[in-house]
């Protein structure tokens, strides 16, 4: 069955379908020897696909790991320089792409799959899936600047960020501790709003990606989803009786 060459990328494991269209539009894709061009349709039973002249793999089993990604070490599959990835940190072969991406500096969930379908899912701004971070600040924050958060501020670029739910947690010698919950997710969102604000970020940690939680995880530890896990990031209910514990990290803390 035919089928947009996104998806046949996306189901194979080779990203979300965002990433995919990118492949076909910078012209790395091929359908039976020819370049392909975005929004053309395959089957992957009858026709040659190619990506940088590799034939597609064969569909690899779905997988689901959730990392505690550390400070200084890029979100990505594949690094551009000697610096260490959250790929490198999990010792399994396949395709494995991060899903809520981390800047370098900062640390926490990360979604590890090749479900290029959830992949979309979740990291589409449509669906507003939310994020949520404990934000280390450098100062304490009075009632005025945690309103200004909430509501939404102007970045340097001219766009505006949208309300945000903002709480206090706790002091931190001369700073706070406080929580961030958000839709969605510019470069550097949370370290830009703070230094408009007066505000400056010394740590961020996400916590949460959707229903999906970091739980007792520590840096550089991973686990495996459980299917109720999955089934809550993809919007299916699971009934209590039925819920299974989430296991044990399944490497730990070097």
């Amino acid at each position: 069955m035919q089928e947009r060459l996104q998806k046949i990328l996306a189901q194979a494991g080779y990203g979300s379908r965002r990433a995919c269209e990118e492949y076909i539009i910078t012209g790395r894709v091929s359908v039976n020897g020819k370049a392909a061009v975005l929004g053309q349709k395959a089957d992957p039973a009858v026709d040659t696909i190619t990506l940088d002249g590799k034939a597609l793999a064969k569909r690899e089993a779905l997988v689901y790991i959730a990392l505690y990604k550390p400070r200084n070490v890029l979100s990505a599959a594949e690094g551009q320089d000697d610096r260490k990835t959250v790929r490198d940190l999990i010792p399994a072969e396949g395709h494995l792409y991060p899903v809520g991406r981390l800047d370098f500096d900062s640390e926490g969930l990360i979604l590890m799959t090749n479900d290029g379908e959830l992949t979309n899912k979740l990291t589409h701004p449509r669906y507003g899936h939310e994020k949520e971070y404990r934000v280390l600040l450098a100062r304490r924050p009075d009632s005025e600047q945690l309103a200004a958060w909430r509501r939404g501020v102007v970045l340097t670029d001219g766009d505006r960020t949208q309300p945000a739910f903002v709480n206090f947690l706790s002091t931190s010698g001369k700073g706070a501790w406080i929580r961030v919950v958000m839709g969605e997710g510019k470069k550097r969102q949370i370290r830009e709003v703070g230094k408009l604000l007066g505000l400056p970020v010394v740590r961020i940690i996400r916590t949460r990606i959707g229903t999906l939680k970091l739980g007792d995880l520590k840096p550089r530890e991973w686990r495996h989803l459980t299917g109720d896990e999955v089934n809550a990031l993809m919007g299916k209910s699971v009934p209590a009786k039925e819920r299974k514990p989430r296991p044990k990290p399944t490497v730990r803390r070097k």
